[in-house]
């Protein structure tokens, strides 16, 4: 089992982690700005700011797995690539692997063509820097951080989000960087935790970005990967 830190814990997808890794044995912290609703027996909750380095230094020191489900809206729009450098160059330090909770227009509609971000035309301008951002950790960042770094950046496929929970499935369909097709609607947050938690116990993604949709095949995991 690892130790594993989830940074945003308490939010959509950072607690559906946490409730999976806990549930498969998994030594568990979260650091989150506010408390669980519902508290997880068994796993640690630092309540504090990811803006700050020294609060992130403390949950990071001595883990195995960082996990970031951060998101650039709210009080992390402004810093949110500036934490997320901290966030890599912490987990590097640590000698841990860096999983983050990426967002779908990162992703291509086909191999080799330009990112959804790359033209969002047709997403309300509200929505345009947050996406961006995202969008940035894994086009820019990520690929230019320090080789010592391990990281797997996992984007889930359209439509994910609490305004359309889901019922867990129990299987889920896994691609590259190009968004898997959709198949009976969008992923839930269980399942995308189930398919991010055998990513983290896999271990064989290196510096990869990759994807999670729904499947309702009869069989645990359909994949998109040769």
């Amino acid at each position: 089992m690892a130790r594993i830190t989830v940074l945003g814990g308490t939010g959509y997808a950072g607690s559906a982690i946490v409730a999976e890794a806990a549930a498969r044995g998994h030594e568990v912290t979260s650091l989150s700005r506010s408390p669980p609703s519902q508290p997880i027996p068994g796993v640690r909750y630092v309540q504090g700011d990811v803006a700050d380095v020294e609060a992130l230094a403390r949950v990071i020191e001595g883990t195995e797995v960082v996990v970031s489900a951060l998101a650039p809206r709210g009080p992390l729009a402004a810093p949110f690539r500036e934490v997320s450098r901290a966030v890599a160059r912490l987990t590097a330090a640590a000698g841990a692997r860096l999983y983050l909770v990426g967002g779908f227009s990162s992703l291509r509609p086909a191999p080799g063509a330009d990112r959804y971000v790359s033209d969002l035309s047709g997403v309300p301008a509200a929505l345009h820097p947050e996406i961006t951002q995202g969008a940035a950790v894994v086009i820019e960042d990520l690929p230019s951080a320090p080789e010592a770094l391990d990281w797997v950046f996992v984007s889930p496929a359209a439509a994910f989000g609490a305004y359309q929970p889901g019922e867990r499935l129990g299987r889920y369909r896994l691609g590259d960087d190009v968004a898997v097709q959709p198949d009976g609607g969008a992923i839930s947050a269980p399942d995308y935790a189930l398919g991010f938690l055998d990513l983290i116990e896999a271990g064989d993604r290196h510096r990869a970005h990759v994807n999670l949709g729904n499947s309702r095949a009869p069989r645990l995991v359909t994949t998109d990967l040769p």
